[in-house]
């Protein structure tokens, strides 16, 4: 049984219904496709992440998007 966790900053309020539905159908057939894994045992997680909760070189990425980075 496969298990995909997607971890996505959470930025301009966050993702759409429609968009977590697209990663999860994506990633879905992605395991189907590439590693012939049964899409109904397939799990997948949407996460969003504030972004004052993820950091990149030391920094967290809300100071990074201030930034222009």
């Amino acid at each position: 049984m496969p298990y995909v966790n997607i971890k996505v900053t959470q930025e301009n309020g966050g993702l759409t219904k429609e968009q977590k539905s697209e990663l999860i159908e994506g990633a879905t057939k992605l395991l189907q496709d590439k590693l012939n894994k049964n899409p109904e045992t397939t799990i997948v997680i949407v996460e969003e992440v504030d972004m004052d909760n993820w950091g990149i070189g030391a920094e967290q990425v809300s100071d990074r998007r201030k930034e222009g980075k």
